[in-house]
């Protein structure tokens, strides 16, 4: 039987509901590019027996990248992860959990994810988070249209450039269809967004000040200065978090003024898996809790005085009822939220900040080691976190094709997101590369240099 079972008059009449002459129509806005319009070139069947062996080969062809030293982050970050965090979300009782709308039989995972939202509120100095958004993108988006909610007669959001370029384009998709002005801010020379800019050119009352924090390139942002800059113009502050293991050391961007604070969760007890799942976090001023998207999970009493938990502000029914709904997100990555209240729990505050030191440490030695080749420089002269921009001699790209045979995972070439750093690579490094790793690469590097 098929997943969805619907006879050619059910197509027909849900094609006349929908006012569509064809299927064909219902996929338009996917772009050309992306559509296989060919049959798919499927081998006939197999039975079990050979189907094993076939995926047995399949698997054989693989490398195993964690037998590599990585220099990649852009967003996904290789983490150090103890055991015990796949140890307690593989348990039964969270494994196959849904959404827990029935607070009688679901008071463990209710309790999982309110700690889960406090720790988020004290990692980012907000007053209240949600049960977590499906990806750090996501929530970015989504605390955009919460933004221009708060502020209904600002239509402009100034964005910076320097926030991580896949987060702005899905803010870009989900307000291609609204009443929404997005207008990016440049970054200087400096690799930080450019308030000079902004103030020269910020017009009426904007709904909303975006940044990443630490940006795309891995530089600090001053978010106090630009916290007066949204004051002073009547808008929120947002601040993105692609790597949130940074505030184990910088200043929480609640306590820097930010309004809304969004991040991706990955980082936080959740593997790398070649991009996914990920997890987004979203905090926000009190004063803004109806206006938040997606699950919030509550603490009361019972009619026995008994602590308890249940799911607070917000009817299941509430996230189907489209525009008049804070979102259409109707589920939460519960399990990647676990992990991340298993891993803060496990490492404390004080092991936080250890493991953020340890990563600044090695990020600043990388530095040191790869900006000291021939050829070779930084191009931010400006203080950074785990990720930095090394502009070099050669083609990057090329480069890490060479690196990959040597077994080595270099780091990103930003021609593709940034024309103008087309000589330009972002490394990352964190607790999992060791000081031979560091010296490998830049070895490499220098070989590199001498064949330019």
């Amino acid at each position: 039987m098929r997943y969805i079972p619907a006879t050619d008059e059910d197509l027909k009449d849900m094609l006349k509901t929908s006012g569509m002459e064809s299927v064909e129509e219902i996929f338009q806005s996917v772009p050309d590019v992306l559509r296989q319009r060919a049959a798919l070139n499927l081998r006939e069947p197999l039975d079990e027996l050979a189907l094993a062996r076939h995926m047995d080969n399949l698997s054989g062809m693989n490398i195993n990248v964690d037998s590599m030293p990585s220099f990649l982050g852009a967003g996904v970050y290789n983490h150090f992860i103890p055991s015990a965090v796949n140890h307690i979300i593989s348990r039964p009782e969270f494994y196959t959990a849904y959404t827990p709308y029935q607070p009688e039989i679901s008071q463990g995972t209710l309790q999982s994810i309110f700690e889960f939202q406090t720790m988020i509120c004290q990692l980012t100095g907000m007053d209240v988070a949600n049960a977590s958004m499906y990806d750090g993108a996501g929530a970015l988006a989504e605390a955009v249209l919460m933004a221009s909610r708060i502020k209904k007669k600002a239509k402009k959001i100034y964005l910076s450039e320097a926030v991580h370029p896949e987060y702005r384009s899905v803010v870009s998709t989900y307000t291609r269809d609204l009443d929404i002005e997005i207008i990016e801010i440049p970054f200087t020379g400096e690799g930080k967004t450019d308030q000079a800019w902004l103030l020269r050119n910020i017009k009426e009352s904007p709904a909303a000040i975006v940044l990443q924090y630490p940006n795309f390139f891995g530089v600090i942002e001053d978010i106090d200065r630009f916290s007066e800059t949204a004051a002073e113009n009547k808008a929120l502050l947002i601040t993105a978090t692609a790597e949130p293991v940074a505030l184990g050391l910088i200043k929480p961007p609640g306590d820097l003024g930010a309004d809304i604070a969004v991040g991706e969760g990955q980082p936080l007890g959740n593997a790398v898996n070649y991009g996914g799942p990920l997890l987004g976090l979203f905090a926000a001023k009190e004063k803004y809790l109806r206006n938040m998207p997606g699950r919030l999970v509550g603490e009361t009493v019972d009619a026995d005085g008994k602590r308890g938990y249940v799911l607070t502000l917000s009817t299941r029914e509430q996230h189907i009822r489209r525009e008049k709904a804070t979102s259409n997100i109707c589920s939460n990555q519960s399990l990647c939220a676990l992990a991340v209240a298993v891993y803060l729990s496990l490492a404390g505050k004080k092991g936080f900040r250890e493991i953020a030191s340890i990563n600044l440490s090695n990020s600043e030695y990388a530095k040191k080691k790869l900006s000291a080749v021939k050829g070779v420089s930084l191009k931010f002269q400006t203080p950074t976190f785990n990720e930095f921009v090394i502009k070099m001699t050669g083609d990057p790209e090329l480069f890490n094709r060479q690196l990959l045979t040597k077994g080595v995972i270099g780091g990103l070439p930003l021609k593709r997101f940034y024309p103008e750093l087309s000589d330009s690579m972002l490394f990352c490094v964190t607790e999992k590369q060791n000081k031979d790793d560091i010296d490998k690469l830049a070895e490499l590097l220098s070989e590199y240099g001498k064949q330019s």
